[in-house]
């Protein structure tokens, strides 16, 4: 299984790499590794969130294009009850976040802001993918992405990164088309220049697990 491996993506090419990363069913439907709690804890940790659930329609537009905010698709109720609920369930489980940063799309920074884990940073590297963009943006946001979940945090700290569907299956492969609004992906950089998906962890998964600690 995936989680049980190591990749160093700069090294791996794109085919190669959807092909590791391909595995049958999706991890959701598994348990939560054991101990994912205290490995948090500890640090060490890139946390790649899909922004919160959003509007079902919105106008097409240049995702790219901050000006037209009202225009691109934005967290709905839910999506902001479920940031606000995640970074309340981090906080109470005392996972440290060194970083927090997104995608320059307003959802994303949304997102990013309603966790309540610290200024949020945002960068056009984790900005939306798609058929707006040129094959080759695409894919120097699906490096940049790989780049970042290789690369080691703050000692004592997590870094928590907040993009969208289309990076994530750019960046790790088609077993990511599943991925759901809030769904993150917990890696583990090894420090020289691979990483390990520890768990991808469900948007509700985060208060049943703070609903756990006594």
């Amino acid at each position: 299984m995936l989680h049980s491996r190591s990749f160093r993506f700069s090294r791996l090419p794109a085919a190669v790499l959807g092909a590791l990363m391909l595995f049958p069913g999706g991890v959701r439907s598994e348990p939560l590794p054991a101990g994912l709690v205290e490995q948090l804890r500890a640090g060490g940790h890139v946390i790649v969130f899909r922004h919160g659930a959003t509007v079902a329609v919105a106008a097409k537009v240049d995702s790219m294009s901050r000006p037209n905010v009202p225009a691109q698709r934005q967290l709905n109720d839910e999506g902001r009850a479920q940031a606000k609920a995640i970074g309340e369930a981090l906080r109470k489980l005392k996972i440290p976040v060194a970083q927090v940063l997104t995608s320059t799309v307003q959802r994303a920074v949304d997102t990013g802001r309603l966790f309540g884990l610290g200024e949020v940073g945002t960068t056009g590297d984790l900005a939306e993918s798609g058929q707006e963009s040129s094959a080759e943006d695409n894919e120097r946001r699906a490096q940049a992405l790989r780049r970042l979940v290789a690369t080691a945090p703050p000692a004592g700290g997590n870094v928590v990164l907040v993009s969208h569907k289309p990076n994530l299956v750019d960046a790790f492969g088609a077993g990511w088309s599943d991925v759901r609004e809030g769904e993150a992906s917990v890696f583990q950089p090894d420090g020289k220049g691979g990483t390990r998906l520890v768990a991808r962890v469900p948007a509700t998964a985060w208060t049943e697990l703070a609903a756990a600690v006594h």
